[in-house]
């Protein structure tokens, strides 16, 4: 019964720590394509507006 006590711990520890990375980066994710379209949209303003340097 010990055994299997420490094999449910542990894969339970396993499982934990793999739904925190997935979630991490699904949310990871999300932040690199709103930077993705802030970084678009910048350039798009700076070429309509044109380059005055």
């Amino acid at each position: 019964m010990n055994i299997l006590f420490w094999i449910i711990v542990i894969i339970a520890i396993v499982l934990l720590v793999v739904g925190g990375v997935v979630e991490a980066v699904r949310f990871l994710l999300w932040i690199g394509i709103a930077l993705v379209l802030i970084a678009v949209i910048a350039w798009a303003i700076r070429k309509i507006a044109g380059n005055k340097r």
